[in-house]
């Protein structure tokens, strides 16, 4: 379905049965809403109903040129906008990679609005701030950062070769096949540029300052992610004032929706039902 919010249209993606609590899934770079697909049929048959989001940038009617148009608030603001539209009042809130920044942003800035949250693969922004700034490990794990908000540059680089620097980067999602249900809408004009913006705009300040979280919070992490390490994830705790627990997936990349999709869907109904 397609929702109209904020001036820009986003595509929807709802399933499962119509009476059902609501979850809101919210996707990374350079993802889609496409990610979850292996997670839904548990989510479904747990009764619970989904709203798989293509957020800003990604669907191809909310993509504003502006870079500032990418700054985590209007991130935050697009999911709460769509979930009036939807006319729900709170979901249980799932976010992977930068999905997972704005559903931590948005159970600290909106706690009336996220019943749980689920974060998967990054952790508090906060956490991930402080972490980059002041451990060296994380700080060149977090390096490529430097290539995406390189404006033209970082579009040059992943695109060129039929892709093949993106294709490598979505190497642990699976086979070529699911590979290409990714990079395919990247190639399309001006998709990828709105998708970094993401980085482009990203403000170190504006990490730090997102607040404690008090709802019901899981965060999922696998020991073989690139991009986020254990010191990053372990800081993730000091940030979150109510009910938390820590899954941890062995021989686990980052894509951790697409690779162990059975294991995520466990910590999320789990946390669903923690609260029932």
């Amino acid at each position: 379905m397609r929702i109209d919010a904020r001036g820009l249209t986003f595509e929807v993606h709802a399933d499962g049965p119509d009476d059902g609590e609501a979850v809101l899934l919210l996707h990374g770079f350079p993802q889609h809403s496409g990610e979850w697909v292996d997670l839904l049929p548990a989510l479904h048959a747990a009764g619970l109903r989904t709203y798989a989001l293509d957020q800003r940038g990604y669907s191809p009617g909310a993509r504003p040129a502006a870079v500032e148009a990418y700054r985590l608030a209007e991130c935050v603001a697009d999911a709460v906008a769509v979930l009036d539209a939807l006319d729900v009042p709170a979901a249980h809130v799932v976010g992977h990679d930068w999905g997972a920044i704005v559903a931590w942003a948005l159970a600290a800035g909106h706690p009336d609005r996220a019943r749980t949250l689920t974060a998967v693969s990054v952790p508090h922004p906060a956490a991930m701030a402080r972490t980059i700034a002041g451990d060296r490990r994380q700080k060149a794990r977090s390096a490529y950062m430097g290539l995406f908000r390189k404006e033209g540059t970082a579009e040059k680089v992943l695109l060129a070769w039929q892709a093949a620097a993106l294709r490598k980067l979505l190497g642990g999602v699976g086979n070529r096949e699911r590979i290409d249900t990714y990079v395919r809408p990247m190639r399309e004009p001006g998709a990828l540029t709105a998708a970094l913006n993401w980085y482009r705009a990203m403000s170190g300040r504006e990490l730090v300052a997102t607040g404690p979280v008090s709802v019901p919070t899981t965060y999922v992490w696998s020991d073989r992610d690139t991009a986020v390490g254990r010191t990053a994830a372990e800081a993730c705790a000091a940030y979150v004032t109510g009910p938390y627990r820590f899954v941890e997936l062995t021989g686990v990349s980052h894509w951790i929706p697409d690779e162990a999709p059975g294991a995520l869907a466990e910590a999320v109904l789990a946390q669903v039902e923690a609260v029932r």
